[in-house]
């Protein structure tokens, strides 16, 4: 049975739906024809111009990413920005792309679904709940109770490794068993978690919240890459849609590609 966009889409949709979105975000189909045919997904994190380059490379008619083209309002989408270039490649080449971003946050399971099964979390609920199976974040218990060195390790040999690296506050000698966790950039719920629990695991932390939290709450924080921490859920989301549609009427990849705007790490460390 052909597949089409618009059948990739509401399976996309059953799974993430568009109205868990944060109202500030831009989810949904971006470019395509909803009765186009489409026979090969390519997951990504990124809609850039690299993640475009390596879906005509390998035949993939259809793109999803997790984070938006738009975010904003524009006035053109001209060839003449990285983004107008991005658009008008899709079109030429007849390649679809979706945007699943803070509704596949929101949604159970989903982003921060996928970092708490690296982490080795059981019994997860939301940091920030919505309703019974939904929210932002999650938190957890280990099974047992690891060092704090050693759940930062077990990050490192489960996230695509970057030149940002994984960065850690607190003593690698303590103890853990709770742990939080927010795919992505996940300081705002710092004042949420407060001292739930023993180590809270997200992206992009900012030198004075997490100095307060640290002061305040005496818990432990792990700094990992914004990419490489939701590129955990592109391989989940890509099995689900071939689940869904069948993998032998739509075959799905995971772009491989580190599109983090890191690209080296210099200095000194004490």
């Amino acid at each position: 049975m052909a597949r089409t966009v618009g059948d990739v889409v509401a399976a996309l949709e059953r799974r993430y739906p568009p109205e868990l979105a944060s109202e500030w975000d831009a989810v949904g189909l971006v470019v395509g024809d909803p009765h186009a045919s489409t026979t090969s997904v390519l997951f990504a994190v990124d809609p850039v111009m690299d993640v475009v380059d390596e879906a005509m490379d390998t035949g993939a008619d259809m793109i999803v990413t997790h984070h938006p083209l738009f975010l904003r309002g524009v006035h053109s989408v001209a060839p003449i920005t990285p983004k107008g270039r991005v658009v008008h490649t899709l079109i030429g080449h007849g390649i679809a792309l979706y945007c699943a971003h803070t509704n596949a946050d929101h949604a159970r399971p989903g982003v921060s679904d996928a970092l708490a099964a690296a982490c080795g979390l059981a019994d997860t609920v939301a940091i920030d709940p919505w309703g019974e199976q939904v929210g932002t974040g999650r938190v957890g218990q280990l099974q047992q109770p690891v060092t704090l060195a050693e759940l930062a390790q077990r990050l490192v040999s489960a996230v695509p490794a970057t030149e940002h690296g994984i960065r850690v506050a607190g003593d690698l000698e303590q103890s853990v068993e709770t742990v939080a966790v927010c795919g992505g950039a996940g300081d705002s719920l710092l004042e949420v978690i407060g001292d739930r629990a023993d180590v809270y695991i997200t992206g992009d932390l900012r030198h004075h919240r997490a100095q307060d939290h640290l002061l305040a709450t005496g818990k432990a924080l792990i700094d990992v890459p914004h990419w490489a921490a939701e590129w955990l859920w592109l391989p989940d989301a890509a099995s689900a849609l071939a689940s869904d549609l069948g993998a032998d009427t739509v075959s799905t990849s995971v772009s491989k590609i580190d599109t983090s705007p890191w690209t080296a790490h210099l200095g000194r460390t004490t």
